[in-house]
C-alpha cells in the first residue's frame, strides 16, 4: 500500500481520534492530518498537523479520508472529497437525513472510489458466527426475530457531559435511531431486504436531550412472512445489545457484549453456548474494518459495508420517522425517496 501516504482525518471527537491511531499503526510513515471548524487546535499526538478549511485540504491531496465528524455535517465533505476522487471511510451513520445521498452515490461511481459507512459490528466474530448459524438452517425456518440494543446515555462516555455530545443534539444527527442504527444495518445484512416498517419514536426519560431516547420499529422482511421487532433506547441501566431468533426447529442468541452465541434445540430444551470471543476487544473490529477499508482500495473490490448499503439504512431511518409522524403507520421503504 505504497500509494497511501497521505491521508485525512475529518473530525476529532473520540471516534476521529481512535481512527487516527489506527491509521497511524497502519501507516507509521504517512502524513497524517485532521480538519477542524470548531476552532480547536487540539490533535491527537497520531497526527502530523491541522486543518482548517478545504482548500488546505484539495491543497494536501490525500488518498483517503475519513469522515467523522458529526453525521449532520457528513454528505457536504464527502462530496467535496469524493470529487476529488478520494476513497472515503464514512463513519456510521451515513448522514442524519436522506439529502444529497444520491448525488454522492452517483460521483462515487463516477470516480470510481472505495466507500466503506462504518458499521463495525459487521466485523466483529460472534456476529459472523450468529449470521453463518442462521444460514445453515440449524433452527429450521425463521418464524420471528427480536432485536434490542440499549444503554444509559450519560454513561457511554465517562468524563464528558452527555448533553454536550452529539447523541443528544438533533442538529448533529443525535437521536437513537441513528446513534444505534448498527441494528438496523446488521439485520438487513442477515435476513435480507426490509419492505416495510411500523415504528414509534418517543422520549420516555427526563434526559436533557431534543431528540428522541426510544424507538420501537417492527419491520417486515420483503418475499418472507417473518415480522422483526426491534428496540433501542438511551435510558436501560443494564446495557443490553442482543437479537434472538425463533425457528420452527430451535433458537439462536447473539449477546454482543459477551460476545457469546447461544442456541436453543427444540429436543433439548436447553440453551448452549456454540461460540464465544473469549476475551473482548472492542478495537479489533475497527481495525478490521480498516484491512478491508484498505484491501478493497488495493483490489478495487466493494467493502463489506457499502455505500449503498449505509443508503439503504437511511432510508429505512426514514421510513420509521415516517411512520412515527402518522402514529405508527405502515410505511413501505421503497416509497422513500
Amino acid at each position: 500500500f505504497k500509494m497511501i501516504n497521505k491521508i485525512l482525518i475529518v473530525g476529532q471527537g473520540s471516534i476521529g481520534i481512535r481512527h487516527t491511531e489506527i491509521s497511524r499503526n497502519f501507516f507509521p510513515n504517512a502524513d497524517i492530518r485532521v480538519l477542524r471548524h470548531s476552532g480547536s487546535t487540539d490533535i491527537t499526538k497520531y497526527a502530523n498537523s491541522l486543518l482548517t478549511n478545504k482548500e488546505e485540504v484539495k491543497n494536501f491531496k490525500p488518498q483517503i479520508a475519513v469522515i467523522c465528524n458529526p453525521s449532520s455535517f457528513h454528505v457536504d465533505i464527502a462530496i467535496y472529497l469524493a470529487r476529488q476522487g478520494i476513497n472515503l471511510l464514512i463513519e456510521k451513520p451515513l448522514s442524519n437525513s436522506l439529502d444529497r445521498l444520491d448525488e454522492l452515490m452517483v460521483i462515487a461511481k463516477k470516480k470510481n472510489i472505495t466507500v466503506l459507512v462504518g458499521y463495525n459490528l459487521r466485523y466483529k466474530k460472534s456476529l459472523i458466527k450468529f449470521k453463518e448459524s442462521i444460514n445453515t438452517k440449524n433452527i429450521g425456518k425463521i418464524l420471528s426475530v427480536h432485536c434490542e440494543a440499549g444503554q444509559f446515555l450519560p454513561d457511554w462516555r465517562p468524563n464528558t457531559d452527555y448533553r454536550k455530545t452529539v447523541s443528544a443534539q438533533k442538529a448533529l444527527g443525535g437521536g437513537v435511531l441513528l446513534e444505534l442504527s448498527h441494528e438496523i444495518d446488521y439485520l438487513r445484512w442477515i435476513f435480507g431486504k426490509i419492505d416495510w416498517v411500523n415504528g414509534v419514536l418517543s422520549k420516555q426519560s427526563n434526559l436533557d436531550i431534543d431528540v428522541e431516547d426510544c424507538a420501537n420499529l417492527t419491520m417486515g422482511l420483503q418475499n418472507s412472512n417473518t415480522i422483526i421487532n426491534l428496540k433501542l433506547d438511551f435510558y436501560k441501566k443494564d446495557s443490553r445489545r442482543n437479537c434472538i431468533v425463533h425457528g420452527e426447529e430451535g433458537s439462536l442468541k447473539w449477546n454482543a457484549i459477551s460476545g457469546s452465541v447461544h442456541q436453543l434445540s427444540i429436543c433439548k430444551n436447553v440453551w448452549e453456548k456454540i461460540f464465544d470471543e473469549g476475551s473482548i476487544d472492542n478495537n479489533q473490529t475497527y481495525i478490521s474494518e480498516w484491512e478491508d477499508f484498505v484491501n478493497c482500495i488495493d483490489q478495487k473490490e466493494q467493502p463489506k459495508v457499502t455505500l449503498e448499503d449505509g443508503l439503504k439504512v437511511m432510508q429505512i431511518i426514514e421510513a420509521a420517522r415516517k411512520s412515527s409522524n402518522s402514529k405508527g403507520m405502515r410505511v413501505f421503504v421503497n416509497k422513500v425517496l
